[in-house]
């Protein structure tokens, strides 16, 4: 995008100009959005500045610091239309936001939201905010990664995403998924069916994540071939893990002794990524949370990451991470 800013004399509180000329390889639409719906979202992102649109140049007028940040808007939405990405009035607030939180100098929402991890069936998984690209690069760069944080955050999400990355490109030769069942409890020989039944509905959100996925007609050819395995917490205890990526989801309700059982797990060639939201203990009264106790344990360990996600990571509907603050907020009072 062609920029031509303009300078005002450096007065206290003057106004700044900055005009933005979008190549005509790109239509306006593609910038502004299906009867303006992208312009309106960066209006009521910055609406102290005045935003005005003639043929194919667009000017922004107000705050220098805030017209600044409309010119980095602009050129991060430009990268990402020239990798053939369409904009969407989710991606530009996201985009707004990562700019905002890093004072318009350290994110780079274009890398964001272009990095894909994962395509099947046209549906691409990507990160969406910059925590969550933070994350997945931790994946990359660590053997053991921690994804602490609130519901809809995409810690389990991504970590299943990489896995599946991971086992494609055969970095590893299987998918370990678990999570403790401590809803089942004592009860769970009381419940009907065989033993895979009735742990079935504690191991379902994962099965969910696997099918977005995969093909769901290989999922079941690669769970009988060992290649995914998806178990109780409670069968990991005397395996050491070989080249494999092993998730732990839920880690929040495990106690003290089942996270140390867990981590030394690991085998060669492997990678464990963690997830859980130490606000949602499930456990019994009293009994501590070995996710809540091993970040002060490993906080130094080099080789562990703890990736920490918050109410703006939330990838749900935009109550979702209202309502969490909400609690955030009443827990603190």
């Amino acid at each position: 995008m062609t920029q031509t800013p303009t300078h005002q004399a450096a007065a206290p509180g003057a106004a700044a100009t900055a005009r933005f000329t979008v190549p005509a390889k790109h239509p306006m639409v593609t910038v502004l959005g299906s009867g303006d719906s992208l312009l309106r979202v960066i209006e009521q992102g910055f609406p102290h500045t005045d935003i005005h649109v003639r043929g194919n140049e667009i000017s922004a007028t107000g705050d220098p610091a805030e017209v600044q940040l409309v010119q980095r808007l602009f050129d991060e939405m430009m990268l990402v239309l020239r990798t053939g990405q369409p904009l969407t009035e989710d991606a530009v607030e996201r985009s707004i936001a990562m700019l905002r939180d890093n004072g318009g100098s350290a994110a780079s929402p274009a890398q964001v939201l272009t990095q894909n991890i994962l395509s099947n069936r046209g549906k691409t998984i990507r990160p969406k905010t910059l925590n969550q690209k933070r994350y997945v690069d931790a994946i990359d760069q660590h053997t053991i990664v921690f994804g602490i944080g609130p519901a809809g955050t995409g810690k389990t999400y991504l970590a299943m995403a990489k896995a599946v990355q991971a086992l494609q490109s055969k970095r590893v030769n299987r998918i370990i998924l678990t999570r403790p069942a401590v809803e089942a409890g004592e009860r769970l020989g009381f419940l009907p069916g065989t033993l895979y039944e009735k742990i079935d509905p504690y191991l379902r959100p994962l099965y969910d994540a696997l099918h977005d996925m995969l093909d769901p007609d290989s999922i079941p050819r690669l769970l009988s071939a060992g290649t995914i395995e998806v178990a109780p917490l409670a069968y990991m205890r005397g395996r050491t893990l070989n080249d494999a990526f092993i998730i732990l989801d839920e880690a929040q309700n495990t106690n003290p002794e089942q996270m140390k059982m867990f981590l030394t797990r690991l085998g060669f060639d492997s990678k464990i990524v963690i997830t859980g939201d130490v606000t949602q203990v499930d456990l019994p009264g009293g009994t501590l949370s070995g996710l809540r106790q091993v970040q002060d344990i490993l906080h130094d360990v080099d080789g562990v990451h703890f990736a920490r996600l918050t109410s703006h990571d939330v990838v749900r509907h935009k109550l979702v991470g209202r309502i969490v603050d909400a609690y955030e907020r009443y827990e603190v009072r």
